[in-house]
């Protein structure tokens, strides 16, 4: 038995009855392209996570009120938890022996900020900070000075801008020493923010940083509203330590007693990624049940293609048979040409997957990933396809009497 013919066969069978073909394996392509897309998709985003955490350094740990991922679930259990003020966090920044990299921000968006005559859209992200923030969220100066410890222990107003600030603010000039007017407050620019683009269709680059002791008077309820803490210990081997050192610190300040469970969060890079894995993981999900619908589909549609293709080479079966081809031949070639029906709509469909994946991919900013795993299911699961489906027509083929065969018409 010739493998090569059966590949020529299947694609004939393409050529000859199209509008049938071209609907059996659009329905193949779009099974795999929802697979591969969603493969692409959560690839890439898990892939783009796991780079981001590894920029702001392995070492580091964070402190919030409530887990960074959330379900909706989770969200109703946590929104009662008491804030992480700015007291307890420069208390924690205080006792701590391990490391004095203890990073303090807050953030809220949606400011306008002005210049002259100049004013940006009301989109402006506003940062709080203390002098590590910098270094911890691994954000870099391009021109002028980060923060130091001196502006904020007394809460000096000065900013930090990001580029898309500077752009609309102060076109064709140097933004350093330059007024800022947030609100009702001055500040003074010290700093430009090395530009970074867009990240999840968010710009990073649109925002203004100050020291947190101002961002808590004046822009936010200072005894109510939850600081996020990063810390850095000076080593991996110091991480565990460290991180044991500022649960006891924190059950402390915030008076928790023995038998009580942290009314705080403490997460490193390792378990936010994987906390992002386990939401993305639906997403997989989705597209595997997606595509497994239109492929189930799509194998009906081989299976009548195939049972076709029997009825109208049923004398050319008996004359195969009857030159001496084996039955096991006649099941392998039909089987062969099922499969190579099927791994062309799947070429198809992965080409496709390929193509949204990158789109998705290139309109939210973040870097494509092919996601070979998926690739690897999409090709079985196309092969397996065409074996159950053109299964039974090959063993209705196999099964013919020659001399039956041979006389129908």
């Amino acid at each position: 038995m010739n493998i090569a013919e059966s590949i020529l066969l299947a694609l004939d069978a393409v050529r000859t009855h199209k509008l049938r073909s071209i609907l059996t394996l659009l329905s193949i392509a779009i099974g795999i392209f929802a697979i591969i897309g969603s493969g692409t998709a959560v690839t890439s985003l898990n892939d783009t996570m796991s780079g981001k955490l590894a920029e702001l350094g392995e070492n580091n740990f964070y402190v919030t009120k409530a887990p960074m991922i959330q379900t909706h679930d989770s969200w109703r259990k946590y929104r009662k938890r008491k804030a992480v003020t700015y007291y307890q966090a420069k208390e924690l920044q205080k006792r701590m022996t391990i490391t004095d990299i203890v990073s303090v921000y807050n953030v809220t968006a949606g400011f306008t900020m002005k210049a002259g005559n100049y004013s940006t859209d009301p989109d402006v992200m506003l940062i709080g900070a203390n002098e590590h923030y910098l270094s911890t969220a691994n954000v870099d100066i391009e021109f002028g000075n980060p923060f130091s410890f001196e502006d904020v222990s007394m809460n000096r107003f000065n900013a930090i801008i990001g580029n898309d600030v500077a752009v609309k603010l102060f076109p064709g000039i140097s933004p350093l020493g330059q007024q800022i007017r947030v609100k009702n407050q001055q500040f003074t620019v010290i700093g430009l923010v090395k530009a970074k683009g867009s990240m999840m269709g968010q710009s990073q680059d649109n925002m203004v940083i100050i020291p947190i002791g101002n961002f808590m008077r004046y822009y936010s309820d200072e005894w109510e509203q939850s600081v996020n803490i990063i810390v850095r210990p000076p080593s991996k081997d110091a991480l565990n330590p460290a991180m044991d050192e500022a649960i006891g610190i924190l059950r402390s300040i915030r008076n928790v007693k023995p038998w009580e469970e942290n009314s705080f969060e403490i997460q490193t890079n390792e378990s936010l990624t994987q906390q992002f894995s386990a939401f993305t993981q639906y997403l997989d999900l989705f597209g595997l049940i997606s595509g497994g619908i239109a492929l189930l589909a799509a194998g009906v549609g081989i299976m009548n293609i195939m049972l076709v293709s029997v009825k109208e080479r049923t004398r050319e079966i008996g004359l195969r048979k009857a030159v001496g081809a084996k039955s096991n031949w006649i099941l392998l070639q039909f089987v062969i040409e099922a499969i190579t029906l099927c791994q062309l709509g799947g070429i198809i469909g992965i080409l496709l997957g390929f193509v949204g994946g990158w789109a998705l991919s290139s309109s939210i900013g973040i870097t494509a990933v092919v996601p070979l795993l998926w690739v690897a299911v999409s090709v079985g699961s196309c092969t397996l396809m065409g074996i159950v489906f053109g299964g039974y027509p090959a063993w209705k083929a196999a099964n013919l009497d020659p001399i039956d065969a041979l006389r129908y018409e």
